[in-house]
């Protein structure tokens, strides 16, 4: 429902169960699109939730990745000049983010958005995700060949102090991430600084 009563029906560009931030009667976010080809004119950008906004919108952390990337705003990856959106790695999938650095070393990234936080702690994935296990599996081919990869949680609010992954809800998904982690993998985890204007990258968790 709208300030002015109107009830509207809205676009919701995440696939999870969204389980911590969907409380029914919490105040919720939308952007306007005036585009004839879309079929819904506003999507579902955050919900206020009691301890802080959360951004539902999984597009946003490619983007916001990608532009950190680019303006060397990750310390752990501020090493690479060269930065390239959904990279192809075999016949069936692809990753996020391929850096390069100006010796040609290469570093995958695959981001990941997380919105489930209960009590400080952060969890993903909060729905079975056989596609997210299998991002993992190519991150651990990449990094067997020689090359730097890394799976980059973004969790898209700010009342997190700790992440793990959510064992309790895709057992599969937690213990392929322990094994990529054993494997070289890297694991990044930060969370945004998110307001009603702007949402800009936050502190590592």
């Amino acid at each position: 429902m709208l300030d002015d009563g109107r009830v509207v029906t809205a676009h919701c560009a995440n696939s999870g169960s969204m389980r911590e931030c969907c409380e029914p009667e919490r105040p919720v976010y939308l952007s306007f699109h005036d585009n004839p080809k879309r079929k819904l004119k506003y999507t579902w950008e955050m919900i206020e939730m009691p301890t802080s906004l959360v951004g539902v919108n999984t597009l946003v952390p490619n983007r916001l990745v990608k532009q950190a990337l680019e303006n060397r705003g990750v310390f752990e990856l501020k090493d690479y000049g060269t930065i390239r959106s959904e990279v192809k790695v075999s016949d069936s999938s692809r990753l996020d983010i391929l850096a390069e650095n100006s010796d040609g070393e290469k570093c995958y990234v695959e981001i990941k958005n997380c919105t489930l936080v209960k009590d400080g702690a952060a969890c993903f994935p909060d729905a079975v995700t056989t596609r997210g296990r299998k991002h993992l599996v190519e991150l651990q081919k990449l990094v067997k060949q020689g090359d730097r990869g890394v799976i980059f949680f973004l969790v898209q609010r700010m009342d997190a102090t700790s992440f793990a992954p959510a064992a309790h809800i895709d057992p599969a998904y937690s213990a392929e991430l322990e094994k990529a982690l054993e494997n070289g993998v890297e694991i990044l985890v930060y969370d945004v600084d998110i307001t009603l204007e702007r949402i800009a990258l936050g502190k590592r968790i």
